[in-house]
């Protein structure tokens, strides 16, 4: 059983250098992914792997950092910023862990409203651009 340590540096390892077939094998086939510009929640490692790969591209990359974690047995919150468009976005993730060190629930929350206003749109068409 993997540690929160080591699950942890698996999914850093994959912000630095995102793989996407290394994250398909990250998630649970039932994982739920929160969104902050979705109201329900997104279950499935299909749908998760969708929002998780659009991310990379919208919030990721170059200037994107996490600055600050806070642990637990089997989850952690990962304070981040970046610029995007020349708007400063902060937010965190929620990352729980499964016994098997497979990610099972990812909740994401940013702010302040400029920014999830330009997520939510910039979201919106790269899960376009990915579903055709």
């Amino acid at each position: 059983m993997p540690t929160t340590a080591e699950n942890l540096s698996r999914w850093h390892a994959h912000v630095k250098a995102p793989d996407h077939a290394n994250l398909w094998d990250m998630l649970h086939p039932d994982a739920v992914f929160e969104s902050p510009v979705v109201h329900t929640p997104q279950r499935g490692r299909d749908i998760v792997f969708k929002y998780l790969a659009s991310a990379d591209k919208v919030l990721g990359g170059e200037g994107f950092t996490y600055t600050g974690e806070w642990l637990n047995a089997h989850g952690a919150i990962l304070e981040f910023e970046n610029t995007i468009n020349g708007i400063k976005v902060n937010g965190i993730d929620m990352i729980t862990w499964d016994e098997d060190g497979r990610i099972v629930h990812f909740k994401v929350m940013v702010r302040p409203l400029k920014a999830i206003q330009m997520v939510h749109q910039m979201m919106g068409e790269m899960l376009q651009t990915m579903a055709g």
